[in-house]
């Protein structure tokens, strides 16, 4: 058991500054006052007693992005419910898989996914479940519970196997609110849209929950639409400060219609969940948008950002930052040794925002967390003289040719600079002669030709040889997660046939 109880911002804010503007649904144009959201939070906190949901019990949900899955997570938060939101991209036999491991009491639905509800299990629209909780009458206000018990579980993409459900607690969402409400210089007066997937940690954590500790303002949007969104970044009536996105999100807004970043009122544009090359920074930096790029994850939230200072982001694009206020990091090698600066090595991670471990799954936190309690993130990292940390490569991405270390990242940001190319993503193949080689993916602008020495030529002007791919393979597309990570798993399947 902790010794302090779970935190409660909005609770906070209804009390300091009742009414500020606390949350918008964009797709209904509903809104909500502080004041009114801690009451339609504790509305809800009834509803949730109603439907049979008490401490420990779970609420999952197969839909969409709206304002009453924000209010939901809340209630579940001060109830001791657990939320689980899913991905309704799965297939049904996967959504079917995870509910087996969840075993909630409710799901909530849209239409977004149709599936049977499990023995037990009832299902309820959103709709059903928002006019639920307007009818509902607050019960008294008990204290908090504890701030290390779960209140969320967000299931991993599975790129390498079944997903896991990581538990989250109050701790772990507030200290991430503070993590990436220092390094993002969050403020009363900041405005997130939030649009990333509430199955992801983007999207349920980092785009919610560090504007709510501060009494700033959310925006709900139900989904990415580039177009659309340019218009709400341009739209300075909405007033948004802070944009959170995977960079194929903010590519996609680039080749949208409506892309006018000089009318943006954004203080940065927030990238993490994938590699992003410096060249693109630097294209954003040249139009006069600070891309602060940074690393996290669903077992930590925000680890690590970038400062929102231009020149700091040009002496060093293509780096993640620096650990925020609640994380101590260290980089190590196979023996669990600190390696110097400028040395590849493992990203470890400890602090208030790291996961207690997986549901169901203790084993799992064995081989997660070193003997003691650091999390083994998996990702190879160097740090520079400046405490930069720039994130070379996932572990298991890394492959040896004739004897050297290569690592795929740095190869697809150099494929990346040049100017036929679209999009790249390169894994290691076996090779008779050298153990492993590189086998390049690459995507083509359009009208560009395929033209492989010339992506040749342009590696080994830029890579030492044993870098630079001995296969390019021109594709039309690459296969993604839902949060638009390349499947690298799904590559090297199309290779063995």
């Amino acid at each position: 058991m902790h010794d302090w109880l779970a935190p409660d911002p909005v609770g906070l804010h209804a009390q300091a500054r009742p009414d500020k503007l606390a949350l918008v649904d964009l797709a209904s144009g509903r809104r909500w006052t502080y004041s009114a959201l801690d009451r339609a939070i504790e509305q809800a906190r009834a509803a949730l007693g109603a439907l049979g949901i008490g401490p420990g019990g779970r609420l999952a949900a197969v839909a969409r992005n709206s304002a009453d899955l924000v209010i939901a997570q809340q209630a579940c938060l001060r109830s001791g419910a657990i939320f689980t939101p899913l991905n309704w991209r799965l297939a049904l036999a996967e959504l079917d898989a995870i509910l087996a491991d969840c075993t909630p009491t409710v799901v909530l639905t849209d239409g977004t996914a149709g599936f049977s509800p499990r023995a037990g299990t009832q299902l309820l629209d959103v709709a059903a479940f928002a006019a639920l909780c307007e009818a509902a009458t607050a019960g008294p206000r008990g204290l908090p519970g504890d701030a290390g018990r779960p209140c969320v579980i967000l299931y991993t993409s599975g790129t390498s196997g079944v997903p896991k459900g990581v538990i989250l607690t109050p701790q772990t969402l507030f200290f991430t609110g503070v993590n990436f409400g220092v390094l993002g210089q969050v403020t009363s007066k900041s405005v997130f849209l939030a649009e990333s997937p509430m199955f992801h940690v983007i999207g349920l954590v980092t785009s919610i929950w560090p504007p709510l500790v501060q009494g700033g303002t959310v925006l709900v949007s139900a989904g990415f639409d580039p177009a659309v969104t340019n218009g709400r970044l341009a739209d300075r009536a909405l007033g948004i400060t802070h944009y959170f996105c995977v960079p194929q999100m903010a590519a996609a807004l680039r080749d949208a219609e409506g892309f006018r970043p000089d009318d943006w009122s954004l203080e940065a544009l927030f990238t993490g969940g994938g590699p992003n090359p410096p060249a693109n920074i630097r294209w954003w930096l040249e139009r006069g948008v600070a891309m602060v790029d940074g690393y996290g994850m669903t077992e930590a939230g925000t680890i690590l950002g970038m400062p929102l200072d231009p020149a700091l982001i040009a002496a060093h694009a293509g780096a993640v930052g620096q650990a925020g206020p609640a994380t101590a990091i260290r980089i190590i090698d196979a023996l669990d040794r600190d390696v110097p600066d400028g040395t590849a090595g493992e990203i470890i991670v400890k602090g208030p925002h790291v996961t207690p471990g997986y549901w169901n799954r203790p084993a799992e936190r064995e081989s997660a967390f070193t003997p003691d309690g650091w999390l083994r993130t998996g990702d190879i990292a160097v740090r520079d003289a400046d405490g930069f940390v720039s994130i070379v490569d996932r572990r298991k991405d890394m492959f040896i040719s004739g004897g050297e270390n290569v690592y795929p990242v740095e190869i697809e940001s150099v494929l990346a600079d040049h100017p036929a190319v679209s999009l790249a993503a390169v894994i290691g193949v076996p090779d008779t002669r050298w153990g492993e080689v590189g086998h390049a993916f690459v995507i083509l602008k359009p009208g560009c030709e395929d033209a492989e020495w010339e992506l040749r030529v342009h590696c080994e002007g830029r890579l030492a040889r044993y870098k630079v791919p001995k296969h390019f393979q021109i594709v039309e597309e690459l296969p993604r997660t839902s949060t638009g990570k390349i499947r690298k798993n799904r590559l090297r399947e199309t290779l063995n046939g």
